[in-house]
């Protein structure tokens, strides 16, 4: 619609422009046309004035003479358009005039006296007492010389009304014209040329999503746009023969692990496995941020690793996203069943909202699941606390999850769920209460602590009863599987076969399984500004040093971010020929920004970066340039791309998909990766420099091995890490385990 206005608002200047311009050229020729009529009339009644006043002009001009001039005169005063006359002597000097005159005019007898030099007639406008007046001047003679002068005074004001209508009716014109045309180009846009184009949109946007393959089977139905809609079907007709080239290819490819896993194979594999089956999905995320920009309602995809990895499986299958309500939607934006289609540029499948109270919200999330279950999982030596009343919540979000979730499978033989981490370990217990026939599989996305460690949680038995719903329960790393195991033993009454990874209680059976999580390596060619976004943050931060530090991570106490700072602190001790020559980047973007352990989290890490950069920091260089804001993915690719030294200190960590992410990014298979040893990662990334996160000193000596690798080696490692990201990426994973629960 914005677009309508602009084609109207120009079409309108471009007319005005044109009005204006041709009422311009009528005016001057208005006013040139009334000009010169004034003047023949002034000159004609001068001439026939002549005869009845030059008699009078003698050598003697006496009294009477001057009475008999004064008598013609007055009776040419104020007729019509003519104002008066007036009569002057070879001298200038006034004999008669007819009254009301004014006297600036007959007055002035400058131009009286050019006439009479020069014995020619003269003319000119002047403005008197508010009005426009013509003057026109011919010399009077007798035989031998000139005796005086005759001035004729008009009213000329007629002249300016006379353009002044031209203008008022031209203007009022102009505005009926502008008003006709607006109304028309309107007409013909919105309800001819956009309804056409917006049917074309439509029509290309089914066949990218595949709903139709016959949109422009009538082309004629474009009315002008029919030779583009033919265009469009010849490039249809091709890449409909290209995607099927691909499906083809990556059927082919399915039973061969040796070829790479892309989305599309993923694809092929969901449709082989699944038989046109969806899959419902239980997650305590939604996929997509809604943020307003411009007072406009937008959507970017969520900042979380995990959700990257279903988002293919979702999308292949048609499947269902259900998930926690996020803050800031707007409710009445969702339909009466609580489901919207996504994506929203292209929607492939289902979100499913679960509205939570403000009270569900602050017991289940932010107290059991936040600040009981999610410190226990870690060795962080932060203290869980659980709350009767946090426990109470979570067991009723647990219940509201369940409901929702039977309600979308009530009429779905055998459906496949996945759930996600300890925000749900009472569900698949619930679900499976239910509907025994349901194919389970949760995925416990942090690491899994010891039995000893996990004995302190009061309510220990009703979660592992839980998560012992489930079909298959994967965890990133063998040693987590071996302490979960572990764990019901000493605390579950079941049977458990070492040799199969499986546990029995009451006769159903769940599956351990090790299934370490990825990212969706792509191995794309590096374009030529793949660096710009990078290097356009660097320089607005003001980063200009030869070395160059990163790390990315959520503001949480996991992370190791201050452990890490301290690193850079003693490598600057121990090597001041770097300083001024090393910067350290930290983006940690928000994350629990409302619970109190967050907020001095967040307090600790300010100040420390302060302190360190108090230090050693000058006018032009700070060590440390720490964000505590969000990026997105393309700003921190470039960055990845820059960087010298990519590093991560996790005190504990399941699996880190940073360190992947930054491998995947380096397509010139050079940079170090400084990885902690307490990260699931560190079992794949053989290449990187494996540090103790709570060692300041092996911190800092990575970080001098780091910027002082050669190439050569750089590449040894990089290239190692690249082939292990490339070989398990997200799309294998999500097979892998998409596989274990259809199969089990």
């Amino acid at each position: 619609m914005r677009y309508i206005f602009v084609i109207i608002g120009s079409v309108a200047m471009a007319v005005s422009l044109v009005s204006f311009g041709f009422t311009f050229r009528q005016v001057n020729q208005e006013q040139l046309v009334l000009t010169i009529n004034l003047e023949q009339r002034a000159s004609l009644l001068a001439d026939s004035l002549k005869e009845s006043v030059e008699p009078y002009y003698t050598s003697d001009l006496s009294f009477s003479r001057q009475a008999s001039l004064q008598k013609t005169v007055n009776k040419f005063a104020n007729r019509e358009r003519l104002a008066g006359i007036a009569l002057y002597d070879n001298k200038s000097v006034l004999i008669a005039s007819s009254s009301g005159l004014p006297k600036t005019i007959i007055e002035n007898t400058k131009m009286v006296s050019s006439a009479m030099d020069s014995n020619t007639q003269k003319n000119n406008f002047f403005d008197a007492n508010g009005e426009k007046r013509y003057v026109f001047v011919a010399p009077l003679h007798n035989e031998e010389s000139i005796v005086g002068a005759l001035m004729v005074i008009q009213n000329a004001g007629y002249i300016n009304t006379n353009i002044k209508e031209i203008w008022q009716g031209n203007l009022l014109r102009l505005i009926i014209q502008v008003i006709i045309f607006s109304i028309t180009i309107f007409i013909v846009l919105r309800f001819f040329v956009f309804r056409q184009v917006l049917r074309l949109v439509e029509s290309i946007k089914r066949i990218r999503m595949g709903e139709s393959k016959e949109a422009f089977k009538d082309t004629n139905k474009y009315s002008f746009f029919t030779p583009l809609a033919k265009e469009i079907t010849h490039i249809t007709n091709s890449l409909l023969q290209a995607r099927f080239s691909a499906s083809e290819e990556a059927r082919m490819r399915l039973e061969k692990l040796d070829t790479p896993w892309t989305a599309e194979r993923l694809k092929e594999f969901i449709k082989a496995y699944l038989k046109d089956q969806k899959i419902f999905l239980v997650f305590t995320q939604e996929p997509y941020e809604q943020y307003n920009l411009e007072n406009k309602i937008s959507y970017r995809v969520l900042a979380n690793g995990v959700a990257t990895a279903f988002e293919p499986l979702m999308e292949a299958c048609n499947g269902m996203w259900i998930a926690q309500s996020s803050n800031n939607i707007d409710k009445s934006a969702i339909n009466k069943n609580e489901k919207i289609k996504v994506p929203p540029d292209s929607p492939k499948y289902t979100l499913r909202r679960v509205w939570l109270t403000e009270r569900e919200e602050e017991g289940y999330n932010k107290g059991y699941s936040i600040e009981g279950l999610y410190p226990l999982c870690l060795n962080t030596h932060t203290r869980p606390i659980f709350r009767e009343e946090d426990w109470i919540e979570y067991k009723r979000v647990n219940g509201k999850f369940a409901e929702a979730l039977l309600a979308e499978v009530k009429n779905v033989q055998r459906p496949i769920i996945i759930i996600n981490e300890y925000y749900f370990t009472l569900l698949p217990q619930m679900i499976k209460a239910s509907r025994p026939d349901a194919r389970i599989g949760i995925f416990w996305h942090t690491p899994w602590p010891s039995a000893e460690a996990f004995s302190i949680c009061p309510q220990r038995k009703e979660i592992l009863t839980g998560m012992l719903g489930a079909d298959i329960i994967g965890f990133n790393t063998p040693q987590f599987c071996n302490n979960f195991i572990d764990t019901i033993g000493k605390n579950v009454e079941s049977l458990i076969d070492l040799d199969k990874f499986s546990i029995t209680k009451e006769e159903h059976i769940s599956q351990i399984r090790s299934l370490p999580i990825s990212i969706a390596f792509t191995n794309e060619q590096e374009s030529a500004n793949a660096k710009l976004l990078g290097k356009k943050i660097l320089n607005r931060l003001k980063i200009k040093t030869k070395y160059l530090g990163l790390g990315v991570d959520r503001l949480d106490y996991a992370k190791g971010i201050p452990e890490r700072f301290k690193g850079v602190e003693y490598f600057l001790d121990t090597h001041p020929e770097y300083q001024g020559q090393f910067t350290f980047f930290q983006i940690a973007s928000p994350d629990r920004s409302e619970i109190k352990k967050y907020i001095e989290y967040k307090d600790i890490v300010l100040k420390e970066a302060g302190r360190i950069n108090k230090k050693f920091g000058t006018k032009e260089w700070q060590p440390i340039v720490l964000e505590t804001v969000q990026y997105n993915h393309s700003d921190i690719n470039s960055l990845y791309k820059l960087t010298d030294v990519c590093i991560v200190t996790s005190l504990h960590d399941s699996m880190n998909l940073v360190c992947k992410e930054y491998v995947a990014e380096r397509n010139d298979e050079l940079g170090v990766l400084i990885l902690s040893q307490f990260t699931g990662a560190a079992h794949d990334l053989k290449g990187a420099l494996i540090i103790n996160p709570y060692s300041t000193k092996e911190i800092a000596d990575a970080i001098y091995k780091g910027i002082t690798m050669p190439p050569k080696e750089q590449n040894k490692r990089m290239k190692a890490m690249r082939n292990s990201v490339k070989n398990y990426n997200i799309y294998r994973w999500a097979a892998e385990l998409l596989k274990a629960i259809v199969e089990f």
